[in-house]
């Protein structure tokens, strides 16, 4: 239920307070206003939030085993309802918050001139915005293709020597080979012969 609502049954409940001239049952709000849709326990829990309100605002008497028995309209009701009751107060609470929260949010409307400037300079802003867009998309098409490629050369395409490279590696690998043969028998020649003047 609503708080509009439950503030509209409040003050329907004091009203008919103020036309019984004497001390009426609780059951008598609960038969004119809520049966049978509600229980007797909502009529108790409405009367403790006027009496939490003001206090003043119902006589209240206890009996018959329930705290809340007997009701009875007192001079603060009639002022209270003619001031707007709880349907004013909740009304003005809600307006309050509606400005609080306007103003929270900064949600102003825009002059006729601010509105004719937004619509000038938004034909702009949108071939900025493309401009951007296409200028992003073709930095990350060309990385792209720059990665591709790439990977296409490391991967994928073999390496070729030409015919006269090769022949030039394979004679200096044959040339160094030639080299350190010469200095391998040199070296074989000077251990024979420490190894026979040692066994002289």
């Amino acid at each position: 239920m609503g708080e509009f609502f439950k503030a509209e049954l409040k003050d329907r409940f004091l009203e008919y307070a103020l036309k019984r001239r004497d001390y009426f049952e609780i059951q008598a709000l609960y038969d004119e206003f809520l049966r049978p849709g509600y229980n007797l326990d909502f009529v108790v829990k409405l009367i403790k939030e006027i009496q939490d309100y003001d206090s003043n605002l119902l006589d209240i008497m206890s009996g018959n085993g329930a705290e809340i028995f007997m009701l009875a309209s007192t001079p603060s009701t009639h002022h209270f309802i003619n001031d707007g009751g709880f349907k004013d107060m909740h009304i003005r609470e809600e307006e309050k918050w509606d400005v609080f929260l306007d103003q929270l949010s900064g949600n102003r409307k825009l002059s006729k001139d601010e509105k004719k400037l937004l619509k000038k300079n938004s034909p702009s802003l949108k071939r900025e915005k493309t401009l951007l867009i296409a200028m992003v998309s073709a930095i990350v098409i060309s990385f792209l293709f720059t990665l591709f490629s790439i990977l296409k050369s490391m991967l994928f395409e073999p390496e070729y020597v030409p015919a006269d490279e090769f022949e030039e590696k394979l004679d200096q690998v044959r040339l160094e080979y030639l080299q350190k043969n010469e200095r391998l028998e040199k070296e074989l020649e000077k251990a024979n012969s420490v190894i026979d003047s040692l066994s002289k």
